[in-house]
């Protein structure tokens, strides 16, 4: 383990780790992955604020309209 992991609190642990899968997946895929892991409902409110956090409205949006599939 490396230093900076060792300092890291849970959470931020836990929303650094969110936001990798994200980055990496996507947010459709990264809901799934974490519903599979657990096995149960998942908190979508609370993991919707952490991974919008940063984003404008416009922009989250935005990238459902280019990638609608209806």
């Amino acid at each position: 383990m490396t230093d900076s992991t060792q300092t890291m609190s849970d959470t931020q642990l836990r929303l650094k780790a969110l936001l990798t899968l994200k980055k990496e997946l996507g947010i459709a895929d990264t809901l799934r992955f974490l519903a599979r892991v657990h096995q149960k409902s998942t908190k979508y409110v609370e993991i919707s604020h952490q991974i919008y956090a940063e984003q404008q409205l416009n922009e989250i949006f935005a990238r459902v309209k280019q990638n609608w599939q209806g």
